[in-house]
């Protein structure tokens, strides 16, 4: 079982995940774990007048499912904006969950297909879109709130 589901692919991504350095300076900060398997994360962002992610930093702690997927994360999120990684996030939920055989928004992420039958990996692959997706809408909030009124 762990011979198919740590495929040498997914220990190669895991590997070599950019970005593995915290800001100093931040529009935006989150920190999120998940549950099942205690993975943690804490990312870091700054983004344009446009609400897209132009720095991140990331600190993770998880599965090499987890370091895969932050990797493949890494590998396209300049230039993202918060709808987009919803979409991507809700994609990959519904891909894990046998429910789409398509992730279109970001189709690297289903180089992760050898986790979808083990439900209790999936909150660790979902784990960095998550907490990007909390770090942007907080400097989001940041650069709205500073907005003179």
């Amino acid at each position: 079982m762990a011979e198919t589901l740590y495929t040498r692919d997914i220990i190669k991504l895991a590997t070599s995940i950019p970005f593995e350095e915290r800001l100093e300076i931040a529009d935006g900060q989150a920190e999120k774990r998940a549950p099942i398997c205690g993975s943690h994360m804490a990312c870091d962002v700054c983004i344009d007048d446009k609400q897209h992610i132009t720095k991140i930093g990331i600190e993770i702690s998880a599965c090499a499912l987890g370091q895969a997927s932050a990797a493949l994360m890494g590998q396209n999120i300049i230039g993202r904006s918060l709808p987009e990684l919803k979409e991507t996030l809700r994609e990959l939920k519904a891909y894990l969950a046998g429910e789409t055989e398509e992730i279109t928004s970001w189709p690297s992420l289903m180089a992760l297909s050898a986790a979808r039958p083990h439900s209790g990996r999936h909150g660790a692959i979902c784990l960095p879109f998550e907490t990007v997706i909390a770090a942007l809408d907080a400097a989001i909030v940041a650069k709205t709130e500073a907005l003179p009124a």
